[in-house]
């Protein structure tokens, strides 16, 4: 069984399984709590044993199981309902049961691999001129050229990234100004990247993978690790970085839907 709930806190969510989508969930809760109807937090329950939860946020679900619990077959079907229901843009989760799902919402979802990176400090921090609190404007102004689903959504982006950044729990970087990156999150001193954009004129120079690199050291510098997820045939892309490929999982996107990417 699938139900929303509002009876949520820290000590439930900290009973999952630590992974990305458990420390999405976290962060989720931490920005905003249960009182506001944009956020939607959920249970998986199988005869009368609760296996996992998950969160809606930005048409996106996030889920993930407890400790020691799995989600039989059964549960996944009533997820691809739940899915065909709610229509979220996309759907994240732990790898066996996204391929799973991806055969079960194929008619409507396009699925993709990513791979899971983990950067490998040197520790040495290059000289590099990095604005660590840009205006969040000029971050916005790279990312939309570079991300179609950011074209129409500047007031949802600047309210909740501005949001997070106040909270402790995100954070933008802007180099010159044609290169930035956004963490998406910083939970139990891990760090995820994502929004990596350069402006189309300056593509081709390295800049991202400089700024990737400096975020890694600077980061590492302050106790946090640094992640993020790509398209597997960029493994050796962010290698050279110093990033280590850890593992592969399952991404669902709408088939009517601009790619994320």
């Amino acid at each position: 069984m699938i139900y929303q709930t509002k009876d949520i806190d820290l000590a439930l969510i900290n009973r999952l399984r630590d992974n990305n989508y458990s420390r999405r969930i976290k962060s989720h809760f931490l920005a905003y709590g249960t009182k506001y109807d944009f956020l939607r937090f959920f249970f998986m329950d199988y005869k009368g044993e609760r296996l996992g939860m998950f969160s809606e946020f930005n048409s996106a679900l996030m889920i993930s199981t407890f400790e020691g619990k799995e989600l039989p077959e059964e549960m996944l079907e009533e997820l691809a309902g739940f899915v065909r229901m709610l229509k979220p843009f996309s759907v994240e989760l732990e790898r066996q049961y996204g391929e799973k799902l991806a055969v079960l919402l194929d008619d409507e979802y396009r699925s993709e691999k990513r791979t899971e990176f983990t950067y490998s400090p040197t520790g040495k921090l290059p000289p590099l001129e990095v604005d660590e609190l840009p205006r969040l404007d000029d971050v916005y102004k790279i990312l939309a050229q570079c991300f179609p689903r950011l074209e129409d959504s500047y007031e949802m982006w600047l309210t909740d990234t501005s949001h997070r950044i106040r909270r402790g729990l995100s954070q933008s970087f802007l180099m010159g100004d044609y290169t930035t990156a956004t963490i998406q999150y910083i939970i139990d001193k891990i760090a995820l990247v994502g929004q990596v954009g350069t402006v189309p004129e300056e593509r081709g120079k390295m800049h991202a993978r400089t700024l990737l690199y400096w975020i890694g050291e600077r980061l590492w510098q302050q106790g946090i690790s640094v992640k993020l997820f790509a398209r597997p045939h960029r493994v050796s892309y962010y290698e050279e970085i110093g990033f280590k490929a850890m593992g592969i999982d399952t991404v669902l996107e709408r088939r009517d839907e601009k790619p994320s990417h």
